[in-house]
C-alpha cells in the first residue's frame, strides 16, 4: 500500500474513532450530576476558548485568568475564583483519562505509523522458507528482552483509576453507552491523588497492577506464539522475555527504602504471582475432572492456594509445580485424548516464565554509599579480611592489586549508620530471597555513579564479608555509567574488570554475560540532548569492542525515561538502528512514569510495544543495514554537532539565572509536595538547591511544565546551523536520510518541540530581569525549529507523523487551561504575603502537575 494512502487512512480512522468519539462522550461527561460539575461543564468550554485566545495574543496567564472571571463570572470573589479553578482542574484531569481510554480502545483500528516492526513481520519472513525460519529461530535463541518497571514519580494514575480506565477501554470498544455512562460517573467521584506520600511498598503495590493485569498475559502470549512458530531452546540460561522491578529494591537517594521494605516487596511479588496462577488454576480445575489426575490436582490446588494467601515460611516450589503440571499433562495426552491440554500448557508456560518471584527485584545503591560501607568494614577488628592499612588512599591501580577476596562474617551493629546497616543487611537478604523465591528473584546489584573498577570489586568483597561464598556467588554486578565523563571512561573500567583474575572467574560462572547500565536522564542533564545521545552511542561502541576483545557477551541496560530528553520517544527505532558495532543481542530498558500506562496500559499495546522491541533486535541482527554503521566521516559530523550543542548547553547551565528561572516559573520547588513518590526530588534534601543535586527526572519535568522542554532540544539548532555555515548541509541531509540512529534522534527531538509552547511564557519577554534569558531560550527554539523543518523537508513539526501530531495537539489543547492556571498560581506566589493564600496557591500548582504530565503521556 502506498505510504500516502496508508497515512490518509490512518488520519481518517483517527478522526472517526478518536476525535469524534471524544467530542461525543465528553459532551455526555459535561452533563453528569457531580457536585458543581454541571456548572463547570457549562463554563469549561468558554474557559478553554478564552485560554486559547489569550495564549495566541501572548497575554500573561494572570491577565487571561482575571479577564475570564471578569467577563463570565463577575460576581464572585477571589476565593470563589480559586474554587472554580480547582473544579476546572478536576474536570480536565478526567477529560485526559477519557481521551486516553478512547485512544487506547481504538488502537487496533488505527495502529501505529511504524507498525511494520511487529511479530507478524517475523512470521511472514519465516513463512518464506525453512532456511529463513531456522535463521530467525537461531537469533531468537540468542536474544533476550527485559523490561524493568521503576518507581520514578511520574506515574500519576492510582490503581483505582487504572481499573476504571481498563473497564472503560473495553466498553468503548463496543460503544456500550450504559456501561460508559456508569464508568464516567465512577470516574467523576474517584480521587486522583493520595493525601499522603506513598511508601516504597505502596509504590510496589501500585506498579504490580501492571504485572498482574497486563504483563502476565502479554508476556505469556508472546512467548506462546514464538514457541509455536519457532524452534526455541527450552533450557537456555536466560529467558527470552524477562521482567524486572525496582520499587522496594532501588535505594539510591531514597532513604525510605530499607531492608524490611525489600523483604516485604519480594514477598508481595511472590504472592501476586501465585494469585495469578490460582485464578488460572480454578479454570483448569473446572475442566480437568478426569480419572488419573485427582491426586496431582489436589496437591497442586493446596500448593498454589497456600502460597497465594498465606505468608508462611516459603521455599522455591517452581520445580514442584512444574513437575505436577507435567504429570497431569502426560495423563491427559495418554488417557484423555489431550482434552484441555492447552490449559495445562498455558499454566506451565506462565509458571516457567514468572516462577515464585514474578519479576526480578533489582537492588541499586550509589557508589559513594558503598565506599563508606567498605570503609566501615575495613575498620572492624578480627575479621580476617586482609586489606592493607592505608588502602583507601591508594591510587586506583594499587587498590586493584590489593583487594583480597576473603570470606568473612561481618555483622552490622544496630546502632551503626542507617545506610551502612541497610547495605550489609540487604546483601544478606538477597541470599535469603534467592533461597525462598528462586535465584532469579533477586540476582542483580546495580552500582549508581560507578566511576572505577574498584567500585565493583569492593562491592564483591562486601558480599563475601556478608555470608556469601566465592564459588556460589549467584549475583550479577552491574555498573551504571551516567555522566558524560563517566561514559568516556566506561570501556577502560570494564577492561580492568575483564582482565582481573577474580572477576574473570566470577563472570565465567555467570555464563560470561556482563550487563552494563547506561543512564540517559543524567547524561542529558549533564550535557544536553545531542551530547547525551552521542556519548551513550560512543560508549556502546567502545564497550562492545572491549567485550568482544575478551569474549564476553554484553547486555546494555538502558535507563530510559518517558520523554526524548530522558531516552524515551520512539525507543524501538533506536534498537532497530544499532549497527554491527553495538551489541544488540540483549535489550534491557526501564519503563517508568507515563510510559508504563501509555505504552503498556493494555494487553494489546503492551504486546505491540514488546513485539516491536523483539523485532528490532532480531531484524537488525538478521538483516543489518550497512548505513547503520557510521563511518569515520559521519561520526565526525555528529561529534562536531554534539560538541557545539554541548558548549551552548553548558553556557546555559552556568547562566546566573538558570536555577532561579526554574525555581520561579516552574513548579520545581513544589514537586516534593506531590504525593506520588517515596523518593525525594533531590539528593541532599536538607541543603540549598544545587543543579548537581537535582534529580534528572525533576529537572526534565520542570521544563516540561514550563512548556519549554529545554533538555529535549537546546543546542540542536545551533549545532545544525554551524554545520550549514561550514558548507556541510548536504552531508547532514544525507546523514538524516541514511542513518537510522541519527534520524531517530532528530525525530525524537522534533517530538519534544511539538510539545513546547512559548506562548504561555511570552509575557516574560518584557520582564526586566528574566526577559533576556527567556529570549535566549526562545531564539534557540526558533532556530532549532527552522533547521529541523529544513532538514526533514516538512512544513510542520512532526509533519511525517500526522496522526501522532494530531493526538499531541488535542492533548495540548485539553491541558492548556491547566498550564495557564499553574502559571497564574506561580505568579501569585511570587507576590503574595498571605500565609493561608500561599498554601492554597501551592495546592493549585501541585494539582495542575498531574493533568499536564498525564496528558503528555511521555513528558516526565
Amino acid at each position: 500500500m502506498p505510504l500516502n494512502l496508508k497515512l490518509s487512512q490512518r488520519e481518517t480512522a483517527f478522526n472517526n474513532e478518536v476525535v469524534m468519539r471524544f467530542e461525543l462522550y465528553n459532551s455526555l461527561f459535561q452533563t453528569l450530576p457531580f457536585y458543581q460539575v454541571k456548572d463547570t461543564g457549562i463554563l469549561l468550554p468558554f474557559f478553554s476558548s478564552h485560554c486559547e485566545k489569550g495564549a495566541n495574543k501572548q497575554i500573561s496567564p494572570t491577565a487571561v485568568i482575571e479577564s475570564f472571571f471578569k467577563k463570565y463570572v463577575p460576581d464572585i470573589d477571589h476565593r470563589e475564583q480559586i474554587n472554580r479553578m480547582f473544579r476546572f482542574i478536576q474536570y480536565i484531569e478526567r477529560q485526559v483519562v477519557l481521551f486516553d481510554a478512547i485512544e487506547d480502545s481504538s488502537f487496533n483500528k488505527i495502529g501505529r505509523s511504524d507498525d511494520s516492526g511487529t511479530l507478524q513481520i517475523l512470521l511472514q519472513q519465516a513463512a518464506v522458507s525453512e532456511e529463513a525460519r531456522n535463521a530467525i529461530s537461531q537469533k531468537l535463541n540468542d536474544f533476550s528482552l527485559r523490561l524493568v518497571l521503576t518507581a520514578h514519580p511520574t506515574q500519576f494514575y492510582p490503581g483505582t483509576i487504572l481499573g476504571i480506565m481498563t473497564d472503560l477501554i473495553e466498553a468503548l470498544k463496543t460503544n456500550d453507552i450504559n456501561t460508559i455512562d456508569v464508568l464516567l460517573q465512577q470516574l467523576g467521584k474517584t480521587p486522583f491523588f493520595n493525601k499522603t506520600s506513598p511508601t516504597p511498598v505502596d509504590e510496589a503495590i501500585s506498579l504490580a497492577w501492571f504485572l498482574e493485569n497486563i504483563f502476565y498475559h502479554a508476556v505469556s502470549g508472546i512467548q506462546s506464539k514464538l514457541d509455536e512458530e519457532f524452534d526455541l531452546t527450552p533450557t537456555r540460561r536466560n529467558q527470552l522475555l524477562e521482567l524486572g522491578f525496582w520499587p522496594g529494591g532501588d535505594r539510591d537517594g531514597n532513604p525510605n527504602v530499607t531492608t524490611e521494605t525489600t523483604k516485604s516487596v519480594a514477598s508481595f511479588l511472590r504472592q501476586r504471582a501465585f494469585r495469578c496462577y490460582y485464578r488460572d488454576f480454578r479454570l483448569l480445575k473446572r475442566r480437568v475432572t478426569f480419572r488419573g489426575v485427582e491426586k496431582a490436582m489436589a496437591t497442586l490446588d493446596k500448593l498454589i492456594y497456600s502460597n497465594a494467601n498465606f505468608n508462611h515460611d516459603h521455599k522455591n516450589v517452581q520445580p514442584e509445580i512444574l513437575e505436577l503440571l507435567q504429570s497431569i499433562r502426560h495423563t491427559l495426552v495418554a488417557d484423555h485424548d489431550s482434552l484441555f491440554v492447552n490449559l495445562v500448557d498455558d499454566l506451565i508456560k506462565k509458571v516457567s516464565l514468572f516462577g515464585c518471584y514474578f519479576a526480578t527485584l533489582d537492588i541499586r545503591q550509589d557508589s559513594r554509599v558503598l565506599r563508606k560501607v567498605f570503609k566501615f568494614c575495613m575498620a572492624q577488628e578480627g575479621t580476617g579480611i586482609d586489606i592493607p592499612a592505608g588502602y583507601l588512599e591508594f591510587p586506583e591501580d594499587e587498590k586493584i592489586k590489593n583487594i583480597a577476596f576473603n570470606e568473612a562474617d561481618i555483622i552490622c551493629p544496630d546502632d551503626e549508620d542507617k545506610l551502612t546497616c541497610d547495605t550489609l543487611n540487604t546483601i544478606r537478604l538477597m541470599k535469603s530471597i534467592q533461597q525462598t523465591n528462586g535465584e532469579k528473584a533477586c540476582q542483580r546489584f546495580i552500582i549508581s555513579n560507578c566511576q572505577q573498577a574498584s567500585d565493583i570489586l569492593q562491592l564483591i568483597d562486601l558480599f563475601l564479608w556478608s555470608g556469601w561464598k566465592k564459588d556460589s556467588l549467584s549475583v550479577d554486578f552491574m555498573p551504571l555509567f551516567e555522566t558524560v565523563n563517566d561514559l568516556k571512561s566506561a570501556a577502560q573500567v570494564m577492561e580492568t574488570l575483564y582482565t582481573h583474575p577474580f572477576y574473570k572467574e566470577h563472570l565465567e560462572r555467570r555464563g560470561n554475560l556482563q550487563s552494563i547500565m547506561l543512564g540517559f536522564s543524567d547524561s542529558t542533564k549533564d550535557g544536553g540532548y545531542l551530547m547525551a545521545n552521542w556519548s551513550i552511542y560512543n560508549a556502546k561502541v567502545e564497550l562492545t569492542a572491549m567485550a568482544r576483545k575478551y569474549g564476553i557477551a554484553l547486555a546494555f541496560f538502558d535507563g530510559r525515561g518517558g520523554p526524548p530528553a530522558r531516552g524515551g520517544g520512539k525507543t524501538h527505532r533506536f534498537y532497530a538502528s544499532m549497527g554491527e558495532e553495538i551489541a544488540n543481542e540483549h535489550i534491557q530498558l526501564t519503563i517508568q512514569g507515563q510510559t508504563v500506562s501509555s505504552q503498556y496500559g493494555s494487553v494489546e499495546t503492551a504486546r505491540f510495544n514488546m513485539e516491536q522491541l523483539i523485532n528490532a533486535g532480531v531484524i537488525s541482527a538478521l538483516h543489518p543495514n550497512a548505513s547503520d554503521v557510521l563511518g569515520v566521516e559521519k561520526k565526525a559530523l555528529i561529534s562536531a554537532m554534539a560538541e557545539e550543542s554541548y558548549k551552548l548547553f553548558l553556557d546555559l547551565r552556568q547562566h546566573p539565572l538558570f536555577v532561579e528561572y526554574l525555581e520561579k516559573f516552574s513548579p520545581l520547588k513544589l514537586l516534593s509536595h506531590i504525593n506520588i513518590s517515596s523518593r525525594p526530588t533531590k539528593r541532599n534534601t536538607d541543603a540549598q538547591l544545587k543543579l548537581e543535586d537535582l534529580r534528572a527526572i525533576s529537572f526534565v519535568t520542570s521544563w516540561s511544565q514550563l512548556k519549554q522542554n529545554i533538555p529535549g532540544f537546546y543546542g540542536v539548532g545551533t549545532a545544525l546551523n554551524k554545520m550549514k555555515e561550514a558548507g556541510k548541509w548536504v552531508e547532514i541531509k544525507e546523514l538524516y536520510n541514511s542513518s537510522g540512529f541519527f534520524k531517530t534522534m532528530v525525530d525524537n527531538c522534533v517530538m519534544s518541540m511539538t510539545k513546547t509552547d512559548f506562548r504561555v511564557t511570552a509575557y516574560l519577554e518584557k520582564d526586566k530581569k528574566f526577559g533576556p534569558f527567556w529570549k535566549l531560550l526562545k531564539d534557540e527554539f526558533e532556530l532549532t525549529k527552522a533547521m529541523l523543518l529544513e532538514l526533514t523537508g516538512t512544513t510542520l513539526l512532526m509533519g511525517e507523523y500526522p496522526v501522532e501530531r494530531r493526538s499531541i495537539a488535542i492533548r495540548e489543547k485539553i491541558v492548556l487551561p491547566l498550564v495557564l492556571i499553574q502559571h497564574y498560581a506561580l505568579q501569585c506566589l511570587n507576590t503574595n504575603t498571605d500565609e493561608e493564600l500561599t498554601k492554597i496557591y501551592n495546592k493549585l500548582v501541585i494539582r495542575t502537575v498531574y493533568g499536564i504530565v498525564n496528558a503528555g503521556r511521555n513528558l516526565a
